[in-house]
């Protein structure tokens, strides 16, 4: 994290407040990561999904200074996000990425221009001393005529491919459309046509039938899915698919604000492969900072912002983070396997071309009959020939 900028803006007495107001948090926020989240490093993976309401808007004057500096804290703390809601302008992106330093990068999609798109983009953030790009990056669209209800996914999934450590991670990460109802049916049929074409095409993203437990690859569907309870058809439309959420997220609160609503999820195709959790969570930034509405009196005048609990939702988010942690250290693994002189197993299709070889040969070989039968012709020709 870069942190110079705010020891020129102590120096500005008209900046000095806030600037300290920034601090203050800053130091909250970063206790409370420590404490609830576990520290990154070598061997583990610390994935996370958050929505970030309107990143690039400038509802109600845009964001601050204040804002940028906290949630560029808790990018910080995490190895990889995927981040909804990214918007046209990408200068608020950008002055994040800055504060992140250069050992972080990211990976974004083009504006949606669908009706229902809102001019969003899709992105994902991750830090190159954790985590790796290997090279897989495309949008996702349904085949033509798949559904009367949804041709295509509003904001189109993303997907991209990234190791850390010893395992693959092939991330899709989604927003869906909200439209009205809990149980909307075009929010259920993009969940449903999403989830469906993954799973279809999951061995095109990783290896289904070939498993080796030191090098686990897995296929992740992640994001905003808008799902409002666990009983409700949007969420069956992710499960009926095999896409699996892990048990520690199975247990959290919702991710909105009043943690009453289950809008963003992070789920494993077929669960997760040959890893071990290290612990999940839903962080809540609003225990640390915004926590007091006559600090931002002066600020709020003349937003027209309905509230102060609305407007800090447009310099944070109406969303709650979501993470889970993986260990992602396969070493032990792989020297057991050597030691024990295990071979890797033959990859499926290629067991298959082996089957039809061997087949074939004996197809060919010729039986003991045929073989008398070709040899007692071969005499009597030798015979006729001599004679």
């Amino acid at each position: 994290m870069d942190y110079t900028p705010l020891r020129r803006a102590q120096r500005d007495k008209s900046r000095k407040q806030e600037t300290s107001r920034t601090i203050a948090g800053l130091q909250a926020l970063r206790r409370g990561l420590a404490n609830q989240i576990p520290q990154k490093g070598a061997g583990k993976l610390l994935l996370a999904s958050w929505n970030i309401r309107e990143f690039g808007g400038s509802k109600y004057g845009g964001r601050t200074d204040e804002a940028r500096y906290y949630i560029a804290e808790c990018l910080n703390h995490f190895d990889l996000i995927a981040v909804q809601e990214v918007r046209r302008d990408l200068q608020e992106l950008r002055r994040i990425m800055r504060l992140l330093g250069r050992h972080w990068d990211v990976i974004f999609t083009d504006v949606s221009y669908a009706d229902a798109g809102n001019s969003e983009r899709l992105a994902f953030l991750f830090d190159k001393n954790q985590v790796s790009f290997t090279g897989l990056a495309g949008e996702i669209v349904l085949p033509k005529d798949k559904s009367k209800v949804v041709a295509q996914v509003a904001r189109t999934p993303f997907i991209c491919g990234f190791q850390a450590g010893w395992a693959k991670f092939n991330l899709c990460t989604v927003h869906i459309y909200y439209g009205k109802g809990d149980q909307n049916a075009r929010r259920v049929g993009e969940i449903k046509l999403t989830a469906e074409l993954l799973a279809k095409k999951a061995k095109d993203y990783i290896k289904t039938e070939r498993m080796l437990a030191y090098s686990p690859e897995n296929l992740v569907l992640l994001g905003d899915f808008n799902i409002a309870k666990h009983t409700h058809a949007t969420f069956d439309a992710l499960t009926a698919n095999g896409f699996v959420i892990p048990k520690p997220l199975q247990k959290l609160p919702g991710s909105n604000v009043a943690k009453d609503k289950f809008y963003d999820q992070i789920a494993f195709f077929k669960d997760t492969r040959d890893l071990t959790h290290g612990g999940a969570g839903i962080f809540d930034f609003y225990d640390f900072v915004y926590k007091e509405e006559n600090a931002y009196a002066a600020r709020l005048k003349g937003t027209k912002a309905r509230s102060f609990k609305d407007w800090r939702t447009y310099q944070m988010s109406d969303h709650l983070i979501m993470w889970i942690q993986f260990d992602v250290d396969k070493a032990d693994a792989y020297l057991e396997d050597v030691a024990n002189g295990d071979e890797i197993p033959a990859d499926a299709e290629e067991l298959k071309k082996s089957k039809r070889r061997a087949r074939k040969k004996v197809v060919k070989k010729a039986s003991p009959k045929k073989k008398k039968a070709k040899k007692a012709k071969k005499a009597k020709k030798a015979k006729t020939a001599t004679g």
